[in-house]
């Protein structure tokens, strides 16, 4: 059976429609991979067949299966990802200055966001009959996908940018995937990948073309509608790090959806937040001049240098009436500690990007104090315990003695009197 809510796959350039059920990654009325593809749905279906309990709990993004272009028939392969919990952040919003919340999608089922994508990849290349999935990854798609896949059954073979962390490495390899480590960037790993699915005819999940990608990640929208029914309260801001675009442009989609089928009364706006060593998506949305294809951050999840989904991202800030914003390494560092130090949350870089995008923003009156933000956190921080410790400064070594304490802290009877 197909899928009866997707209506079609247009292209963002041209318009020309292709039929959902068939593989297909991006128009090929267009070079290369820049005729990217999008799911458009029979929304009247949808609204039909939705009967999830709106403000209530969140098992998983399934509850959302209504909204995901996914069969009828199809064979689901789960871990139970999405469903993530959005937490008040008082410690954080007195450091920041305005009320925020946060988002923790690094408590996936693999560590990262992308398993909401991920989910949908498999599934699909399950039910099409293809025994092996592919994509290019800074690190957490290809440990996410490698997850599924094992959990699917599938081979995985994967394609890194040979400076990857290695902690992101070493779980797509437990998952049993190949890893394949480019001498290259991840510009020439994912261009690598495109070419091995054209000439072996392996499924390419790679989120930035692969247009069903984008569709799991939405499902973040939904739930921070759904979270906002429950709350009373639409955020004026919600706010995730960039890297290809998708992320953002998803999460920018589902919550749009209940919002035009009337679920939700408002919307926010979105800021979206880059490496100043990768700024693409920013420089394109703010018309620069220099764009260029250099990624040079730390936050590895978000070091791409060409983004293939410039266009949706773009679009998702000025449909919402957003903006982007860049931001140093020193910054995101900052932001990783201020997370884990005021929330105990730990997230990766990238994952904490977001925060130090609400610094910047405030600072420049982009976002205002008596307004709410929600900000996303992508990545759980044991990926990149590297950074970790380069953010903190690592630990503080003493000899076993009582007196390298009181060194430290002075005597007890100093401390009780401090107290």
């Amino acid at each position: 059976m197909g899928m009866t809510q997707v209506t079609t796959l247009e292209c963002t350039l041209c318009g020309v429609e292709y039929d959902p059920n068939q593989i297909i990654y991006t128009c090929p009325e267009h070079e290369g991979v820049k005729g990217i593809l999008e799911v458009t749905y029979d929304y009247d279906a949808i609204d039909d067949a939705f009967d999830g309990d709106l403000g209530g709990p969140i098992s998983s993004q399934w509850k959302y299966e209504a909204f995901l272009p996914v069969a009828a028939d199809a064979d689901v392969v789960t871990l139970n990802e999405g469903g993530t919990d959005l937490f008040d952040a008082p410690n954080l919003s007195d450091a920041l200055g305005v009320e925020t919340l946060v988002k923790d999608d690094g408590r996936n089922p693999t560590g990262c966001f992308k398993d909401r994508a991920s989910a949908i990849a498999v599934t699909k290349a399950k039910h099409a009959g293809r025994d092996i999935i592919t994509c290019a990854s800074t690190g957490n798609a290809a440990a996410s996908l490698s997850g599924y896949a094992a959990r699917g059954g599938m081979d995985c073979r994967i394609f890194v940018p040979g400076d990857a962390p290695t902690g992101k490495l070493a779980q797509p390899l437990v998952y049993g995937a190949d890893v394949l480590a480019v001498n290259g960037s991840y510009d020439e790993a994912y261009d690598l990948s495109v070419e091995v699915t054209e000439k072996y005819g392996w499924y390419n999940r790679n989120a930035a073309i692969n247009p069903f990608q984008v569709e799991g990640k939405r499902t973040v929208g939904h739930e921070l509608a759904d979270q906002s029914i429950a709350r009373g309260h639409v955020p004026d801001w919600v706010v995730f790090s960039m890297g290809d675009g998708c992320t953002i442009a998803g999460a920018w989609k589902g919550f749009k959806e209940f919002y035009d089928l009337g679920y939700v009364d408002d919307h926010p706006q979105m800021l979206g937040v880059q490496a100043d060593g990768a700024s693409a998506i920013h420089d394109a949305f703010h018309d620069h001049d220099d764009i260029d294809d250099i990624a040079e951050t730390l936050a590895d999840s978000i070091a791409v240098g060409r983004p293939r989904n410039t266009l949706k991202a773009c679009r998702a800030l000025e449909q919402s009436g957003g903006t982007s914003v860049l931001v140093s390494d020193d910054e995101i560092l900052a932001a990783e500690t201020l997370l884990g130090s005021t929330e105990g949350i730990y997230s990766e870089p990238a994952g904490a990007a977001p925060i130090a995008g609400v610094q910047t923003a405030l600072d420049r009156g982009i976002i205002k104090q008596d307004e709410t933000v929600v900000v996303v956190s992508t990545g759980f921080g044991l990926k990149d315990t590297k950074s970790a410790e380069k953010a903190t400064g690592g630990v503080d070594r003493i000899d076993p003695g009582i007196a390298e304490v009181e060194g430290l802290y002075g005597t007890a009877e100093e401390a009780a009197a401090d107290d």
